[in-house]
């Protein structure tokens, strides 16, 4: 009787446990997205008016910067008629880290004359994700354009087919590096690696993220970098048919419902009609929980979302935060927090961009969900994702598989007239460095001048807008050298560019 009392005893009484519910003050749900931050730039941007003028410049394509990509000479050497052994790499991080892991396994197969074993994927702690390299890139493209720089296998042959993941996470093992350096020399390569190579005919190296230095290369190495980056990568057939159909729906938006099945799929990816092909953006917002806890930064939820985040950053990284010391205000001053949806959208109206842009919105899960998209919606109603341009039977080879989302959205982001990605990391760097490479249109976000705009709060939408635009006129895809230290990826000239 007393157990059955406890237990009906907060449905007669609620209002006693009102505390405990989400209107407590010391308890949060992500869900709960608070009222939008910028409410006066806010509602002056919904007011915006066209302007012709400002379009034609804003869609213009990147003027033509007297650089060519340059991947070396078409009558590459022949390869060694002996290679040193097999080398295996087991590559962490999500899609794009893993793409630039395969850059540099290459590179490193190259410097030490060994035959490369298709680079195993890592299972994503954070996503869950054990898509393969076959799963998600072209293997036999790749090992045809790199067949005459380097040898590549499929599979180890039956006398090494011990040499496994597994067998690497059981114990100490003779044949694995696990201490490779950060941006290691290529001699680091030649007097640790491959001694190994040559006493035993096999070297794994794990873990194998950012273990290539950017400098004192040859510049057939940087050369062979770019083209597994910019050639040899290519996304398997599914994705780039389902990448493919997203652009087209994009360009020739159907005056009716969105696609329901494949058929239809077939249907508007071949129609020939009329219709002109309409320009559209693809935005890159990156802001996941992973991405808010990390920044430390105050996204407006009060107390409760303060906290809530800082038991997950301490629960995932243990204290090793930085960002954690600084306050709000000094974290935004200096450009380190990432931007909300609301604030991503009052930079694209300031820019000029108006509620007849088509808009691909280009995430994995963002923190908050609709609830917190939703005042980017407002802003720019024809927006897109995935789940509104195919039906759940197109996407379902790439339901739950966060590489194959980020792949489709890769490939959507190469076919864009213009990217722009909310905040820096792999993804943006990926696609700045790729479009660079072919001369296409990246707006990069000036993060430390919008950090101090929003920290403004008397600030007129006029000076907003006129601050933004001055602010990111030389950030619309204009090619950058690369300097010391900085990734070739990102940066693809001088090294695997020339000046025509």
């Amino acid at each position: 009787m007393c157990g059955l009392f406890v237990l009906i005893f907060p449905l007669i009484f609620p209002c006693l446990f009102t505390p405990f519910t989400h209107a407590s003050p010391y308890t949060f749900s992500e869900w709960n997205v608070p009222k939008p931050r910028h409410l006066r730039l806010l509602r002056s941007a919904l007011q915006r008016e066209r302007l012709t003028g400002e379009q034609s410049d804003l869609w213009a394509p990147l003027a033509d910067q007297g650089w060519r990509p340059y991947l070396g000479s078409v009558n590459a050497p022949s390869l060694p008629q002996k290679s040193e052994g097999y080398l295996q790499v087991f590559l962490d991080g999500g899609l794009n880290q893993q793409r630039m892991g395969i850059c540099d396994a290459v590179a490193v197969a190259k410097i030490l004359n060994a035959t490369l074993v298709i680079p195993h994927l890592e299972v994503n702690p954070v996503w869950q994700d054990s898509s393969s390299f076959m799963d998600i890139f072209d293997v036999d493209h790749f090992m045809n354009v790199l067949k005459d720089d380097i040898p590549i296998i499929k599979e180890l042959p039956d006398e090494f087919s011990w040499s496994t993941r597994e067998y690497y996470a059981t114990a100490i093992r003779g044949t694995r590096i696990k201490r490779a350096p950060v941006h290691a020399s290529a001699n680091w390569y030649f007097e640790n690696v491959l001694p190994v190579l040559q006493s035993n005919g096999i070297a794994a190296i794990s873990p194998f993220s950012h273990r290539l230095s950017f400098d004192n290369l040859p510049s057939e190495i940087q050369q062979l970098r770019c083209k597994v980056n910019f050639k040899a990568l290519v996304f398997v057939p599914h994705i780039r048919a389902l990448g493919d159909a997203l652009v087209h729906r994009l360009r020739y938006p159907p005056g009716q419902s969105h696609a329901s099945s494949t058929d239809n799929l077939r249907q508007t990816t071949n129609q020939n009609g009329k219709q002109n092909p309409q320009k559209f953006v693809v935005l890159h917002l990156r802001f996941d929980k992973d991405m808010a806890a990390h920044s430390a930064c105050d996204f407006g939820g009060g107390k409760a979302e303060k906290l809530a985040l800082a038991k997950y950053r301490q629960t995932i990284w243990q204290g090793r935060v930085l960002n954690s010391q600084f306050t709000d205000k000094e974290l935004r001053s200096q450009g380190r927090c990432p931007l909300t949806p609301e604030e991503v959208g009052l930079l694209l109206a300031a820019l000029g961009f108006d509620n007849n842009t088509r808009l691909y919105l280009a995430s994995h899960k963002v923190y908050g969900g609709e609830a917190r998209i939703s005042t980017l919606r407002k802003l720019f109603p024809l927006m897109e994702d995935k789940k509104s341009l195919a039906s759940s039977a197109e996407r379902v080879h790439i339901k739950g598989k966060a590489s194959l989302l980020a792949a489709v959205d890769y490939h959507v982001g190469m076919h864009s007239d213009i990217f722009v990605s909310a905040s820096p990391g792999n993804m943006h760097n990926a696609l700045v460095g790729h479009r660079t490479f072919e001369n296409m249109k990246t707006i990069r976000p000036n993060m430390v001048l919008l950090g101090q705009l929003f920290l403004n709060k008397n600030i007129s939408w006029s000076q907003f807008r006129q601050a933004v635009v001055e602010g990111h006129q030389n950030r619309q895809g204009q090619l950058r050298l690369r300097k010391p230290k900085q990734s070739i990826y990102t940066y693809p000239a001088p090294d695997c560019m020339c000046h025509a």
